[in-house]
């Protein structure tokens, strides 16, 4: 048994497991909010134990800190030479990495490099990064890209409309997201249907959110794009939308182009819609009370995710399973069934008991449903674990 860290570093935040494999046990885990204020929330939770405390945090090295000191000191591990490798989510890879990967020093500038891709998260990762490898200097790393599962997307699924040059000197390009979260649970889905080469659709619903058409373990479709911001409808993210809105309300409101990406990434969605809530809860409750712009932003939440799902069925050549995950789609009901009512032309059919569950992993489809569907509760953590055990070979 070896012990392995999952990192996600945040440009305010921090989080990580620590996760005994090969088994899969977790045994701790937590996260830092709000780092560089006086008043951050440390929370460490393990099996007999759970802490949250506020206290001043001036850095990421200081959290970083804590959570190496309350492994110990929680008596998670007896000493630091237990975590055999750390694992780092890193959101965007580009086309320089289509897989996980052993963190050195060419593999920090690459990342260096394309940070221009995500600038408000690479950054982040990397000085978790670095952080990590001055602290514990003899424990291997390895880099855990968001993108890198969907580079085994064709040219013509890619390659935008727009001026190929834009692509060969720039990258503009489809990158897609929430990789190890769509691997993750597409391997699942193998699992329970015991078929290796099946056609899968993975919905990943939360705040952020997006769809991903599997066939044979590799992404060929996914949503979101160039950035996170295009695709689903999300809580607070616009998804799809004619470009040319742009310039129009820049002109209408005179705003620059970048306070309405802003609105476009942190005022529209469910919460731009309903006026209420970017929270789903939220929207169902409007919903039950008879606010229209709830009902409104529901419809037209569940109606873009059914399009998606039955544009990749017929890219699929017919799919074998659709799978929800998510704080979404692992915990509304409600969604799912509006979700799969739509889809009824392809004969697709819930269980509505089955269906009638918040986070367990179950199969949730009726018997006669053409289309098997599933809840999979999605562990990127877990994920990130698989491929240092893979690529440390401990």
């Amino acid at each position: 048994m070896n012990k392995v860290l999952s990192v996600n570093a945040g440009s305010s935040s921090l989080k990580f497991k620590l996760i005994n494999m090969p088994k899969e046990i977790i045994l701790s885990e937590g996260n830092i909010e709000r780092i560089g204020k006086k008043d951050a929330i440390f929370n460490f939770n393990s099996i007999n134990r759970k802490e949250k405390k506020i206290l001043e945090i001036e850095n990421h090295q200081i959290a970083i800190n804590l959570v190496i000191k309350g492994l110990t000191e929680f008596g998670i591990i007896k000493n630091l030479s237990e975590i055999k490798g750390i694992g780092h989510r890193v959101v965007h890879g580009g086309e320089m990495f289509n897989d996980s990967v052993l963190i050195n020093e060419d593999v920090i500038k690459k990342i260096e490099k394309i940070s221009d891709l995500a600038p408000l998260h690479n950054p982040a990762n990397l000085m978790g990064i670095k952080i990590f490898k001055e602290m514990l200097p003899d424990v291997d790393a390895v880099a855990v890209f968001d993108t890198s599962f969907h580079q085994s997307m064709s040219q013509e699924a890619y390659i935008y409309g727009v001026p190929y040059e834009w692509y060969e000197k720039y990258g503009v390009r489809k990158y897609g997201f929430h990789g190890t979260s769509h691997k993750y649970v597409s391997r699942r889905v193998e699992e329970f249907l015991d078929k290796k080469d099946a056609k899968i659709i993975v919905c990943h619903l939360g705040n952020g959110g997006s769809i991903c058409a599997v066939r044979n373990g590799k992404s060929i479709d996914t949503t979101m794009g160039f950035t996170p911001l295009t695709g689903l409808i999300m809580g607070t993210r616009c998804g799809d939308i004619d470009p040319a809105i742009i310039p129009f309300i820049s002109t209408k409101m005179e705003r620059s182009i970048n306070e309405i990406e802003n609105d476009l990434n942190k005022k529209s969605g469910l919460l731009g819609i309903s006026g209420v809530s970017n929270d789903s809860r939220d929207i169902e409750e409007g919903i039950k009370n008879g606010n229209k712009r709830c009902i409104l932003a529901q419809k037209m939440f569940t109606r873009k995710i059914a399009s998606y799902i039955a544009s990749y069925h017929v890219l699929l050549g017919g799919a074998d399973a659709i799978a929800f995950t998510g704080g979404i789609g692992e915990k509304s009901a409600l969604t799912r069934a509006q979700i799969v009512e739509r889809l009824a032309v392809l004969d697709v059919k819930l269980d509505m008991k089955l269906n009638d569950v918040r986070g367990d992993e179950r199969l949730i489809s009726a018997n006669e449903s053409k289309i098997k569907c599933f809840i999979i509760p999605t562990n990127e953590e877990v994920m990130i674990a698989r491929d240092v055990v893979r690529l440390l070979n401990c």
